[in-house]
C-alpha cells in the first residue's frame, strides 16, 4: 500500500490537536507521514507537537512565527510531502481507524486519483478520542461521482476526507484565500476533466464550528469567499458565478441541518 502524506494546520488547538494526531496514529494503514504546520500558535500547541514528534518520527512539525492562514499553512506542509497521496485533517477533527485503508482500497479499485468519503458531524465540545465515538446518525453522505460542473454547485468534499494522488496529478496546492481554499483545490483538480469518486461510508468526524477554528465561518463569510473563488480563481463569467453561488447557498443550508 502507498505512503500517505497527511497535512495538518494548527493554530491554538492545544485542547484538540493531540486527539486528532492520535486518530492518525491509530490508522490500520501505518505508512503515513503527518506534516504539521504550527501557524503562529500562542498556546501550548507547539509544545504538544514537539513532544508527540519526539515519540513518533512519522510526525513532522514545523513552526511559523507568524500566522499565515489556513491556505499557506497547508501549502507549507504540502511542499514537504513525500507520499504518493496527499490527505488532509484539521487539528480539531478526527479519523476513524480504517479511514486510510478503506479509502486507499477504494481509490485503487476505481482507479480514481481524487477520492473522498462520508463523515459524521460531532458536537464542538466532544472531548474523546475517535475510538470513543458512537455513531450518532449525523452523517454527511458522499456522492458517488463529482465532475467540475457538479462541484461548482456545492463543495461536496469534506476537507478531512479528501485525498489526491500525486503520481497521477502532480503535487497540487491550495489558492491563497483566507477561506474556501480547500474548495479551490478540489475545483482545480477537477477542472481538466478528472472525476472525483466518493466512498459513501462515514470514516471521519467533523467537529462543528467553534471559536478560533481555522475552518469556522458564518454563512455570509462563506458566500463572500465563494464569490471570490468563482470570479478571481476560477475566472467564471458573472452569470455563471451568480448561478454557482445560488446553488451553493441552497445546498449549504441543507447540509447545515444535518
Amino acid at each position: 500500500m502507498p505512503r500517505v502524506s497527511v497535512v495538518m494546520p494548527v493554530h491554538n488547538a492545544a485542547e484538540t490537536v493531540a486527539a486528532s494526531i492520535r486518530s492518525v496514529q491509530a490508522q490500520s494503514h501505518p505508512d503515513w507521514e503527518l506534516l504539521v504546520t504550527d501557524d503562529g500558535s500562542s498556546d501550548d500547541s507547539w509544545q504538544i507537537l514537539t513532544e508527540l514528534a519526539r515519540l513518533d518520527s512519522r510526525i513532522r512539525p514545523e513552526q511559523s512565527t507568524e500566522q499565515l492562514g489556513a491556505a499557506r499553512a497547508r501549502n507549507a506542509a504540502i511542499e514537504r510531502a513525500t507520499g504518493e497521496y496527499v490527505a488532509f485533517l484539521d487539528a480539531d477533527d478526527l479519523w476513524l481507524a480504517d479511514k486510510l485503508t478503506r479509502q486507499l482500497d477504494f481509490a485503487a479499485e476505481h482507479k480514481a486519483p481524487v477520492t473522498f468519503t462520508a463523515y459524521y458531524k460531532i458536537a464542538a465540545d466532544f472531548d474523546g478520542d475517535a475510538r470513543d465515538f458512537s455513531p450518532n446518525g449525523r452523517v454527511v453522505p458522499a456522492r458517488d461521482e463529482l465532475t467540475y460542473s457538479a462541484l461548482l454547485q456545492q463543495n461536496y468534499i469534506g476537507c478531512l476526507t479528501g485525498m489526491y494522488q500525486v503520481s497521477a496529478l502532480g503535487k497540487r496546492f491550495m489558492p491563497d484565500l483566507r477561506k474556501r481554499q480547500d474548495y479551490g483545490l478540489w475545483l482545480s483538480l477537477l477542472r481538466d476533466g478528472t472525476v472525483a469518486r466518493g466512498l459513501d461510508e462515514p470514516l471521519a468526524l467533523y467537529r462543528e464550528q467553534r471559536a478560533g477554528s481555522l475552518s469556522g465561518s458564518s454563512r455570509l463569510s462563506l458566500a463572500k469567499y465563494n464569490w471570490q473563488l468563482y470570479r478571481k480563481v476560477e475566472k467564471l463569467s458573472l452569470l455563471r458565478s451568480v448561478w454557482a453561488l445560488g446553488q451553493a447557498t441552497v445546498r449549504s443550508t441543507l447540509k447545515r441541518r444535518i
